[in-house]
């Protein structure tokens, strides 16, 4: 293996809705059902997927009324959901760059935020190549997404480790041949590469 495909959101990137959701609510148990219910993933992917965050924002206040300004305060309170890098995976990608190994990024990413992580967070310019699917218009698990990403970095299944937060992006890499890891910490990420002589 020579080759480490990353997924980015809470694997380099320290990013939640609740960084900057949480100084609205005192009751934890609303803040918890605001954020699976209202600016819930699935939302959130549809974003991801290249809907334009105004429109989307638009549509998600039509279904949630009673929520509308804290949903309006997505767009202008996003750069405070993204905290910074996990400086654990930095210095991981720093070694694997060291090494020599091609890194590449596979993400589901807005393409109206991807810009503020690449200017906040430098460690986004190690990749060769990084697919968006905001760019691309696919988002995680879907098959042809993971074919893209073969196709444009010139992948070998085989020869890539996959590393992803997500369980159902790490299963859907494993039916394209990766060798797809779950990421949980940089401590246990370091530990399978290095069993894998990556690291």
């Amino acid at each position: 293996m020579d080759t480490v495909l990353f997924d980015l959101g809470k694997v380099l990137l320290d990013w939640s809705p609740r960084y900057y959701y949480e100084r609205f609510f005192d009751d934890e148990a609303a803040l918890t059902r605001f954020l699976g219910e209202v600016v819930a993933p699935e939302w959130i992917l549809e974003m991801d997927a290249g809907k334009p965050i105004d429109r989307a924002i638009a549509e998600r206040q039509q279904r949630f009324p009673a929520h509308a300004e804290l949903i309006a305060r997505w767009k202008q309170g996003w750069p405070e959901m993204l905290r910074g890098e996990i400086a654990g995976t930095v210095a991981i990608v720093e070694a694997l760059r060291a090494r020599g190994h091609r890194l590449y990024a596979l993400t589901n990413f807005s393409t109206e935020t991807f810009p503020i992580a690449q200017a906040r967070c430098s460690s986004l310019a190690l990749f060769a190549d990084t697919v968006v699917s905001g760019e691309v218009g696919l988002v995680k698990p879907d098959p042809r997404i993971y074919a893209l990403a073969i196709e444009r970095c010139r992948l070998d299944p085989a020869g890539t480790v996959f590393v992803d937060d997500h369980l159902v992006n790490v299963e859907a890499a494993r039916a394209h041949g990766f060798h797809a890891l779950q990421f949980t910490t940089p401590e246990r990420l370091r530990e399978a590469l290095s069993s894998l002589a990556l690291l």
